[in-house]
């Protein structure tokens, strides 16, 4: 297996999503601060490749969501297992981080335990959600838990796990949240923003049901424009299809600008259920959740989901700050009927805008991967 030179300290970083993507690039960069030397190495995306990570295989071809496409991808799943214990195998790193990415990852950390490699696992796999009683195994799994949620850390405590709240990642941005750029005078107003997801079959599966609420609600507020955001990991050429179904009477420009760069430009958004509900919650943006999946991959998650709600902001206020269609309930015309209340609503909207700033402030400050960084370097101290 080539994996290039190798500089100091190794580092193997295993990551599914593209938001962990994001997040482990960050802490990789926190990390390097405090040792130049180390080599880091792994499953990832493109974020991760810049902030120098031997990139072997893409996290997008590894991930799944619900049953279905997990069965469809499991060669190439395998494949990229093979490989991860393989070179921990080969290597033989000071340190194994795990970034969320549940069911690649429970599975990667006994062959590195086995091997005596200390695991750091950044960014919890929400087993609270669904699996709470796997948390156990992870005892016996994992060295310490850096999580990015208030309630985590008394979850893993519970459990008597070696864990840290670190804050949330998200608010180690460039930007001063409290001045909520998605609604301030630099804002286009009467522009919604739609986010199907950031996989191929997500964008498929919700963007024709945001694009026919979209002409619901054009019907109603004529001067509506709507954005159509474009994950990095989905093709222009696939959203462009679903565009053209719809013909031109719904006015919805593609757009590859994502995070503080899109809520800039809206002034509330229809979004898949994932970390940007969240970030929509820290900058200021009304957000409307929904979510769909095979009908098999539902049955088998609502036999499974303990929690009352889907989206971060609304577990972290305990409340529906954000209102949440799933499956059966997110129709074109559920879906526009909340996007019309949170546009013509003010009452409605300056109570959302309270519960935002109480969910910022559970969140805590900024630092998640300078924290996290610490916590790995005294990981690999361990070792020496």
């Amino acid at each position: 297996m080539k994996t290039g030179p190798r500089q100091g300290r190794c580092v193997v970083i295993v990551v599914g999503e593209s938001s962990g993507d994001l997040h482990a690039a960050n802490l990789v960069r926190s990390m390097k601060k405090k040792d130049p030397t180390l080599f880091f190495c792994g499953i990832g995306g493109h974020a991760m490749q810049e902030a120098g990570v031997r990139i072997l295989m893409d996290a997008g071809a590894v991930t799944a969501v619900g049953v279905t496409e997990s069965l469809a991808k499991l060669p190439v799943i395998l494949k990229a297992m093979a490989l991860v214990k393989r070179l921990l195998k080969t290597l033989k790193p000071e340190l194994v981080i795990l970034v969320d990415f549940p069911d690649f990852n429970l599975r990667v950390a006994p062959t590195a335990k086995k091997l005596g490699i200390p695991v750091l696992y950044y960014i919890s796999p929400q087993l609270w959600a669904w699996r709470p009683g796997r948390a156990a195994r992870l005892k016996h799994l994992v060295d310490h838990m850096a999580v990015i949620l208030p309630f985590e850390a008394d979850f893993y405590k519970e459990y008597d796990i070696p864990v840290t709240f670190v804050g949330h990642p998200l608010l180690d941005g460039k930007v001063d949240l409290m001045k909520r750029p998605g609604m301030g005078k630099d804002a286009r107003e009467g522009v919604v923003g739609l986010l199907p997801g950031s996989r191929e079959r997500e964008v498929e599966r919700h963007l024709p049901l945001m694009l026919e609420a979209a002409r619901i609600l054009k019907a109603g507020h004529p001067d509506l424009k709507f954005v159509v955001s474009v994950a990095n990991t989905v093709k222009h050429a696939t959203v462009e299809a679903i565009l053209m179904r719809f013909g031109s009477d719904i006015p919805a420009e593609i757009s590859g600008a994502r995070g503080q760069d899109l809520f800039r430009q809206v002034s509330l958004v229809m979004a898949k259920s994932g970390t940007v509900t969240l970030e929509a919650a820290l900058f200021g943006v009304p957000c409307v959740i929904l979510y769909r999946v095979s009908p098999v991959s539902y049955w088998v998650g609502k036999t499974l989901i303990k929690v009352p709600y889907i989206g971060l902001a609304n577990l972290i206020a305990q409340k529906e700050v954000q209102p949440e269609l799933i499956q059966n309930e997110a129709t074109p015309q559920a879906l526009a009927r909340a996007c019309h209340r949170l546009l013509t609503d003010k009452d409605r909207m300056d109570q959302v805008h309270k519960e935002y700033d109480r969910v910022r402030s559970l969140l805590g400050g900024k630092g998640a991967s300078d924290q996290t960084a610490k916590i790995a370097s005294r990981l690999m101290e361990k070792t020496q």
